[in-house]
């Protein structure tokens, strides 16, 4: 019976809705078929929320086992999402970072990057979903106690993180000293 109620739990509505949101988030990552840097940025910033949204709702998961989920994201694949992030957001992927650990020790502010805190949340949501495209209940199972433990401890706190710079970027008032032209065409900017 318990077996029963796991499968439902894989395939329920509110775990599919966060599988079809992380393909999306993978899939625009893996494809980078962007024109602009803007382009890029406002398409990230649909995706981020609803992957946050579809996590906060997936339900508990209880293993049988210690089964750990299998890793398919290797470290190439990791440097790869990063470099092609940070090269698209290129001196605007630094940002400052208030909730890290080390902030409450430092009397300097704490810089991070919106590029490896993409990868980071990639990495998980990516290994997810490959477990997913395998079908392997199991297997499933494990990966959804996973992601979800994960975006409790680690990577949904990444998430809103990034937001904020990302948010500034696309929605930062324009300065009066700023010429609007300068401004249009650093939107226009092709990423590639």
């Amino acid at each position: 019976m318990e077996s029963f109620d796991q499968n439902h739990i894989i395939y329920a509505p509110v775990t599919l809705d966060f599988v079809t949101v992380s393909v999306e988030f993978c899939s625009f990552l893996e494809k980078m078929e962007v024109t602009s840097r803007t382009e890029w940025i406002k398409t990230i910033l649909r995706i981020l929320p609803l992957l946050y949204v579809k996590a906060t709702l997936l339900p508990s998961v209880e293993l049988l086992d210690d089964e750990v989920s299998e890793i398919f994201v290797s470290e190439q694949d990791y440097m790869l999402i990063s470099k092609q992030v940070a090269s698209i957001l290129g001196e605007e992927d630094v940002y400052l970072d208030v909730f890290v650990e080390d902030m409450k020790y430092s009397d300097r502010p704490v810089s991070s990057f919106v590029s490896e805190d993409i990868a980071d949340i990639y990495q998980d949501i990516r290994n997810f979903v490959s477990v997913y495209q395998h079908g392997l209940e199991e297997a499933m199972i494990s990966a959804l106690n996973s992601c979800s433990e994960n975006f409790r401890l680690y990577w949904g706190q990444k998430l809103v993180n990034v937001l904020r710079p990302l948010h500034t970027l696309v929605y930062k008032p324009i300065d009066d000293d700023q010429d609007l032209d300068q401004s249009i065409e650093k939107e226009d900017d092709s990423w590639v």
